[in-house]
């Protein structure tokens, strides 16, 4: 009862963010635990990373962004803790230098600046104000450079902060279970039982 008050008590925001983590989160440990049973495809197997890849991940935080595995498990991470509008901003970033087309580039900027840098935006990213400001000053001659001071600071929190949290994570700690060692662990459980 007490713990239905202190919920009430909470914004609505706040109680529909953690409904809809707690629904992303599900489907990506139902895709993990279906991919790891045999009778299913072998197209739902690929939605689980090998142990072997999941543990390339610890040596750099690069190996875990450039994995499409990695990076699915640090976003549902980042959604945990409330700060994926970090990793959304580094991919905008990334989609953003992959720009062809120079007209489309002064339209590009203006929606990352206002979706990650204008105060209350939807996914304000936490920059220090001078970057804020280079930023800003970057949009006047937009060129495929105009975020970089930016998305190396974002990059840098992420691999100094979140990055070790990560790897501590039970998001992560799930992926990297040996399932041999599990198997072996329920047959002499069960050859104990026996005896």
């Amino acid at each position: 009862m007490k713990m239905c008050k202190a919920l009430e008590s909470l914004p609505n925001n706040c109680l529909e963010r953690a409904k809809g983590l707690k629904a992303r989160l599900s489907i990506f440990l139902q895709k993990s635990d279906a991919s790891s049973n045999p009778g299913h495809s072998s197209k739902a197997y690929k939605l689980r990373p090998s142990l072997e890849e999941a543990l390339e991940w610890r040596e750099t935080f690069d190996k875990l962004l450039t994995n499409k595995h990695g990076l699915a498990a640090f976003r549902a991470f980042l959604k945990s803790e409330f700060s994926e509008e970090n990793i959304e901003f580094w991919l905008a970033c990334e989609d953003y230098k992959n720009t062809k087309s120079s007209a489309k580039l002064s339209s590009k900027a203006k929606n990352i600046y206002e979706e990650y840098f204008e105060n209350d935006a939807p996914k304000e990213v936490n920059i220090d104000h001078e970057t804020k400001k280079i930023t800003k000053n970057n949009l006047l001659h937009p060129s495929l450079s105009c975020f970089d001071l930016a998305q190396n600071k974002i990059y840098t929190l992420m691999e100094k902060d979140s990055y070790s949290r990560f790897l501590k994570s039970s998001i992560y700690q799930e992926l990297t279970k040996n399932p041999m060692c599990s198997c072996i662990q329920k047959q002499s459980s069960s050859q104990k039982s026996h005896t």
